[in-house]
């Protein structure tokens, strides 16, 4: 019997090439559904896919919420009548522009987005008001990533209570991705992403002290999201989970999602003795990490990372190899996220044989707003 990887009309397929198995998709979809008490405390993020299918697979399971990063994004998910969408963005200059012709484009759509700081909130809720509607906004709280957000203090509790006097914008909600947690021992994992939800649970609380709304918590990644599907009233935000990929399956073992997503590459030389060289370069799988943690062969595990360009992987192996011009290698990346945004389209495998293809439309900037 074939492994669930191979391909038997392989000969059909150019290389590289991005194939995504949607058997083991639905598999994870249900898996996350089943990590948390209640469907509606879920909001996975759709960086990891950027694909409609992918988005309607989650929505005929149940799922209702929806986080983004890009105008593109929220757009693909608009188009898909998905009910609820975060922008995890503050939306500045253009960007804010596109997100009111969104809201205007798709109005049986939710929309949402972040706030940071009181400026862009003044010109989010301005241009808000002019378009005469109201914009929800999550504050975004810097809980250890450095990279946006306010830090979870008395300035976050006067960033909320300030957005409640404009007209245009209605804070609903608190914001707190967590990324830089990934420790691969759990408990050393859960013990950071505690104490950093802490400071997040008492501003919180600050907020209803101060006679306002409970505020909607929304926190989490793929990491962190066996932690955060323990608490009561919060929306997880996992993304990776629905292709999951070589980084996540090495470091977050308590999680068993599938790798679901895979690249295919062909020996295209021989150059030298034990070495051999594919056509998947710098374009063809994200190569942000180390040389030797950009993907990993399940049928060729043994062979080791010489050196990458842009169209081409180089590899050794023994000098008595067997490898031959043309074999096929299947691949599970280490980043998917960026991965598949590389493609314009992805394969699809049912069945050990490609019977379509899933267009990747929000890998672009712009759909059509």
């Amino acid at each position: 019997m074939n492994e669930w990887y191979q391909l038997n009309n392989i000969g059909e397929i150019d290389s590289p090439a991005l194939v995504i198995y949607p058997d083991r998709v639905k598999k994870n979809i249900d898996l996350l559904i089943s990590m948390v008490d209640d469907v509606s405390r879920l909001r996975p993020h759709v960086k990891t896919h950027k694909a409609k299918e992918a988005a309607l697979l989650q929505i005929k399971a149940g799922i209702t919420k929806f986080k983004c990063a890009t105008i593109a994004e929220a757009e693909m998910l608009a188009i898909c009548k998905a009910p609820d969408i975060l922008l995890a963005y503050q939306p500045v200059g253009p960007k804010a522009d596109r997100f009111f012709s969104l809201i205007r484009n798709y109005p049986e759509t939710k929309f949402s987005c972040l706030v940071d700081n009181m400026d862009a909130a003044k010109v989010i809720a301005r241009s808000a008001a002019e378009n005469k509607i109201t914009v929800p906004v999550f504050v975004d709280l810097n809980v250890g990533m450095n990279r946006t957000g306010i830090q979870p203090g008395a300035e976050a509790i006067q960033l909320y209570k300030d957005c409640l006097q404009l007209k245009g914008i209605r804070p609903v909600g608190l914001h707190a991705y967590d990324g830089h947690i990934h420790d691969e021992d759990l408990q050393l994992r859960k013990k950071s992403c505690d104490e950093a939800f802490a400071h997040v649970d008492w501003l919180k609380n600050e907020i209803v002290k101060a006679g306002l709304d409970e505020p909607v918590i929304v926190a989490g990644g793929s990491p962190t999201f066996p932690i955060h599907s323990k608490r009561k009233k919060v929306e997880c935000s996992p993304g990776t989970f629905i292709y999951w990929d070589a980084g996540y399956v090495n470091k977050c073992k308590e999680q068993s999602f599938l790798p679901a997503a895979l690249v295919i590459t062909r020996v295209i030389s021989l150059p030298a003795d034990g070495l051999l060289c594919t056509d998947l370069g710098h374009k063809s799988v994200a190569s942000e990490n180390p040389l030797t943690n950009r993907v990993a062969f399940i049928n060729a595990p043994e062979l080791t990372f010489v050196g990458q360009s842009e169209e081409h992987l180089v590899l050794q192996t023994s000098k008595d190899h067997q490898y031959k011009v043309g074999d096929v290698l299947y691949g599970i990346p280490y980043h998917i996220c960026p991965t598949s945004a590389l493609y314009e389209r992805a394969l699809i495998a049912e069945d050990g044989i490609i019977t379509g293809e899933w267009k990747i439309i929000a890998r672009d900037r712009k759909i059509m707003i």
